[in-house]
C-alpha cells in the first residue's frame, strides 16, 4: 500500500504545478490581451458615430440639365445624378438638389470651374448642401452626387 500511495502523492503533485502554470499563462494573456492599461481601453471602447455609420445605396435618380449664368457672360449647363440611400421613402425629386446647385454656382467665376480640382472643389460643396438639404430626422436620403454634364460656354 506505500506505493500505492507515493503514486497517487505523484500523480497529484504535477497535476497543481500545471494548474499553477496554467492561470499565470492565462493571467498574461489577458493583461497583453487588453485587461489592462491603453491596450485594453482601446479594444473595449465605444465606436464613434461615424464609424457606424454604413450608407447603403438605393435608387439612382437622374436630373434634368439646368443653365446657370456664370460671372462675365458664361453659362455652365449642369446635369447631375443623385445617389439616394435605402432609408429614402421614395425616389427623392431634384429640386432641392437643382436649387443648391444654382444657388452655389451663380455668377461664379468660370475660371475656378475650369480645373479638376475647381470643379471637385465645388461638387464636394454641392454634395454637402444636397446632403443636409434631402436630410430627414438625422435619416440621410442622399449618399452621393454624381456630375453627368458640366460644359462651361
Amino acid at each position: 500500500m506505500a506505493k500505492d500511495e507515493k503514486d497517487k502523492a505523484a500523480e497529484e503533485a504535477p497535476k497543481k504545478r500545471s494548474k499553477k502554470k496554467l492561470i499565470v499563462i492565462l493571467a498574461i494573456v489577458l493583461v497583453a490581451l487588453g485587461g489592462g492599461g491603453a491596450g485594453g481601453y482601446m479594444m473595449f471602447a465605444p465606436k464613434s458615430a461615424a464609424a457606424k455609420e454604413v450608407l447603403v445605396a438605393g435608387v439612382v435618380v437622374p436630373l434634368d440639365a439646368v443653365t446657370i449664368n456664370l460671372a462675365d457672360g458664361h453659362y455652365l449647363k449642369l446635369k447631375m445624378t443623385l445617389q439616394a440611400t435605402d432609408k429614402a421613402a421614395e425616389a427623392p425629386d431634384g429640386s432641392k438638389a437643382l436649387d443648391a446647385a444654382i444657388s452655389l454656382f451663380s455668377n461664379m467665376d468660370a475660371k475656378e470651374l475650369l480645373t479638376n480640382e475647381g470643379r471637385e472643389k465645388y461638387k464636394t460643396q454641392l454634395k454637402e448642401k444636397v446632403v443636409q438639404a434631402y436630410t430627414v430626422k438625422k435619416e440621410k436620403e442622399i449618399m452621393d452626387v454624381y456630375y453627368t454634364t458640366f460644359v462651361i460656354q
